[in-house]
């Protein structure tokens, strides 16, 4: 077994025997990677502050068949003041169990920390609705994995120009010619424009906006009908949102 160094985010953490812990870590090296904290909940243990969700810094670990052994740790971000607040800590534990659903061993996975670090951060900072930010991740994510709405032309004809409507049948937006044809849902200019900020940005430029309550209610519409037809996996942490 060889010594690496892993840096991540705790998405979860469990008992293991009498004092050990399991962590579940997204790293920017290997993916999601499994690891044991030995001795992790005995009082005065180095790795104690480390064995839970949400800790970032790196983590020195022994490589073995199927998992790490965790034996030294440098968290340089503890999320300490969206932990202390309950209606964060749903909406953190949502972006972890997504990410950790999502996420696969051994596949380069830095976008997804990427996406988490940042949207965690954004949380933090109580700067932005927890709709908004929901919104945006979900959206990120979908566009990680491939699987997104296009927003920048109609599904019918091609056109770029006059976006007026969203059809969930056809994956994306429709023109207004079409749209007289092609069942869809009105879409302002407002919410189309969010929508291609959050497809077409970088992860770092994601969190620099703010909606009115009005596009923050159609953007929410569209994307959770969207979600319904094609991301329909249900997350235990939704039920606190």
């Amino acid at each position: 077994m060889g010594l690496v160094t892993l840096t991540g985010i705790v998405l979860s953490c469990s008992d293991v025997g009498e004092f050990d812990r399991r962590l579940v870590i997204l790293t920017k090296e290997s993916g999601r990677v499994t690891g044991f904290a030995k001795g992790a909940r005995r009082p005065n243990n180095p790795l104690v502050a480390a064995c839970s969700p949400f800790c970032f810094g790196t983590f020195e670990a022994y490589e073995g068949r199927n998992s790490y052994h965790i034996s030294k740790a440098n968290i340089s971000n503890y999320f300490r003041d969206l932990v202390m607040d309950y209606d964060k800590v749903c909406l953190g534990s949502y972006f972890l169990e997504v990410a950790d659903f999502l996420s696969v061993e051994g596949v380069d996975e830095r976008p997804r920390l990427a996406l988490l670090y940042q949207s965690l951060k954004a949380l933090e900072s109580g700067k932005f609705s927890h709709r908004l930010l929901k919104n945006i991740y979900d959206l990120k994510t979908w566009v990680i994995d491939g699987e997104y709405p296009n927003v920048f032309s109609c599904m019918c004809c091609g056109k770029k120009e006059n976006l007026s409507a969203f059809s969930i049948k056809r994956h994306g937006t429709i023109c207004r010619e079409c749209a007289n044809l092609e069942a869809g849902t009105d879409i302002s200019s407002s919410t189309l424009y969010a929508m291609q900020f959050i497809v077409s940005s970088k992860i770092e430029k994601l969190y620099t906006f703010v909606l009115n309550n009005e596009t923050e209610e159609e953007l929410t519409r569209i994307l959770s009908s969207y979600r319904l037809n094609y991301r329909s996996h249900k997350y235990k942490s939704e039920e606190f949102l």
